[in-house]
């Protein structure tokens, strides 16, 4: 039997954690860069987000490029 060692309870609130949708937003100083739509683990009481390491390395990449094409606003979806 295998165990679930992700936590199901908020650490903020105490709220239920579910899966779910986040926004992700970033100030470049120059500009921001919005990602919509990013997979992530929601707190359903406080609204908390946790996002995996998977989609952080994602997120990295696409504000990397952001920052290359030094666009005033970039706002995008997460492409899985």
């Amino acid at each position: 039997m295998r165990m679930n060692t992700t936590p199901t309870t908020c650490p903020l609130c105490g709220g239920e954690k579910q899966a779910g949708k986040t926004t992700f937003t970033v100030e470049l100083g120059f500009g921001v860069v919005v990602v919509r739509e990013v997979p992530a683990t929601v707190c359903s009481q406080c609204g908390a987000d946790w996002i995996d390491d998977a989609i952080a390395e994602k997120l990295e990449k696409i504000v990397e490029d952001a920052k290359q094409k030094h666009n005033l606003v970039e706002i995008t979806t997460l492409a899985r």
